[in-house]
């Protein structure tokens, strides 16, 4: 047709009949729950996982490692990993699937998307199939350390005022960011900054790394921003952050510790391009009402 620009990436809210179910430890078939649903656990960590199967190993290690001693010193700690399978065309699930067999699915479930929907459409998903009054969105490949989640955790409490129970705490790299200029190519710097420029004009004000993939919800913070979100891949972050925003849910942002980790997915330059493309339109399209939030809509 030509008269509209499309944007990468609207979100696809329909939800195949096999994105509805988990398998258990011996192989019977689950429904997930829904975010809807009261919460039934302390924490869910929502793990977005491309290709990963092997890298994935060393990060779930490493979190059921912290999360089965943090529930053996604290047995009223209860939680849940979901591990979202992208579309991948190597062996995550089966990968995934493992951790399900050694710990049971009350504690690790593998939602296997149908195809390929982008980290923020992997991140969707399996936030609103949690139990947790608490979500973490942490990356597959262990580029933060999976203990950190006790500073996003501290970052979460110390703000006092959270109307209607809704925060959502940001690790950060900005810290680190003197250092990685110094390591990157003058080319890849420009890129950051101009993608620095078109997030402050996004208006995503006052949080300095919108990218980092560790970030804590609480409950009523993940519905309200993942239900009202249009993207899905490489700009979600900053879209979930600007709703955030739009619905004065308070964000705070706190250094983590982040290393650079082999075989990590560099952003190419064309989805930088795309991304930049995205913000622009995505901006466009709030500023022109074409979408809108929820509470403007009752509003008006």
């Amino acid at each position: 047709t030509g008269e509209k620009i499309p944007l990468a990436n609207t979100v696809d809210q329909t939800r195949h009949e096999k994105e509805k179910h988990f398998l258990t430890a011996d192989g019977k078939e689950e429904s997930f729950s829904s975010l809807m649903d009261p919460p039934s656990l302390e924490l869910s960590v929502v793990v977005p996982s491309y290709n990963e199967e092997l890298r994935l190993p060393v990060m779930m290690d490493e979190a059921m490692e912290y999360l089965e001693k943090r529930q053996k010193e604290n047995p009223s700690f209860t939680y849940e990993v979901i591990v979202v399978d992208d579309g991948s065309k190597d062996k995550t699930t089966e990968v995934a699937m493992k951790y399900t067999k050694k710990y049971g699915a009350q504690k690790v479930r593998v939602l296997t998307l149908v195809k390929n929907r982008g980290k923020g459409g992997a991140v969707r998903m399996g936030t609103l199939s949690c139990r947790g009054r608490f979500i973490l969105m942490a990356d597959a490949d262990g580029a933060t350390k999976f203990a950190d989640i006790e500073k996003v955790e501290e970052g979460l409490e110390s703000i006092d005022e959270k109307p209607d129970n809704m925060a959502i705490s940001c690790g950060s790299r900005a810290h680190l960011e003197k250092e990685s200029v110094a390591q990157r190519s003058l080319f890849r710097t420009f890129l950051m900054y101009g993608f620095h420029f078109l997030v402050w004009f996004f208006c995503v004000r006052g949080i300095k790394d919108t990218q980092c993939g560790f970030k804590l919800f609480t409950r009523e913070a993940a519905l309200k921003t993942f239900s009202s979100l249009h993207v899905e891949r490489w700009a979600f972050d900053v879209e979930l952050l600007f709703i955030a925003q739009c619905f004065e849910i308070p964000v705070v942002e706190v250094a983590v510790n982040w290393t650079e980790i082999e075989g990590s997915k560099l952003v190419p330059f064309w989805s930088w391009l795309q991304m930049g493309r995205d913000l622009v339109l995505i901006r466009l399209r709030y500023l022109t009402g074409a979408w809108r939030l929820e509470s403007e809509r009752k509003t008006q």
